[in-house]
């Protein structure tokens, strides 16, 4: 069995990292560089950095952003919102990004998968799915922060974005988002179940147990999370203490 990545969400609008629910509701939080070194240092696997507005400058953000937090930070980052093309992708991993998340941009194009996949590496090529429930067993696939239908089926959208070559899909429950509600475990077990390739679960976490759950029932490969973190509900080292007591395989970080 492998490791459980523990990945830190930030959403950030224009400077500052800030939180909602359901994707609305934004409220600032503070400054994300600093959010993003405290959940280095308390030992995240992973940090997810996602450009929440960029769909309104039609761009990417997060540049200097993404500089900076590659000087003293060293473990993954994934960046994503408003990347468009391959030249947008280059731009963040030239900045410091080791993966690039696309959601819009790839289900209007999506050969964009494929040809970020051959240029970077199939693992720099993160699909992110934003889901809503529509009916038991069913959900579609939004964008634009849940706002934009785009007709297609979450599963057979995942299935086809493995195939185009992306290395990893976040699928984003904008049901429970910011609810700490937990995870839509069926979501992510439909997902994790449909493809190959590793899956996270991100949107509802509000306490150790959801992790748990999504990863036991649901087959999440890792984990994101963001309301638990910046409301300081749970540590980063008491989440990942509570998955190794229930028998999860987590990364040892020490003290």
């Amino acid at each position: 069995m492998k490791n459980i990545r523990i990945i830190a969400r930030l959403d950030i609008k224009a400077p500052n990292l800030i939180k909602g629910i359901h994707l609305e509701g934004l409220r600032v939080i503070g400054d994300p560089l600093e959010y993003a070194t405290k959940y280095y240092n308390d030992g995240a696997d992973e940090l997810l950095y996602m450009d929440i507005v960029a769909s309104l400058y039609n761009r990417n953000q997060l540049l200097g952003l993404v500089e900076r937090t590659a000087r003293g930070i060293f473990i993954p980052i994934t960046v994503g919102g408003g990347i468009r093309n391959v030249d947008d992708a280059h731009a963040l991993l030239r900045a410091g990004a080791d993966k690039v998340a696309i959601n819009t941009a790839a289900t209007k194009r999506p050969e964009l998968i494929t040809d970020i996949a051959k240029r970077f590496g199939s693992q720099c090529m993160i699909l992110s799915i934003e889901a809503k429930r529509v009916t038991v067993g069913k959900w579609e696939v939004f964008t634009d922060n849940g706002r934009e239908h785009t007709g297609l089926d979450v599963v057979e959208w995942a299935k086809k974005g493995a195939q185009l070559g992306a290395g990893e899909i976040i699928v984003t429950s904008v049901d429970q988002e910011g609810t700490r509600h937990g995870f839509d475990v069926d979501l992510v077990r439909a997902v994790s179940e449909a493809v190959s390739i590793p899956v996270v679960a991100s949107g509802g976490m509000g306490q150790p147990e959801h992790l748990v759950g999504v990863v036991k029932n649901g087959k999440a490969d890792a984990v994101a999370m963001a309301d638990v973190l910046h409301y300081n509900r749970f540590s980063l080292p008491a989440i990942r203490q509570y998955a190794r007591s229930q028998d999860l395989m987590v990364r040892d970080v020490p003290l």
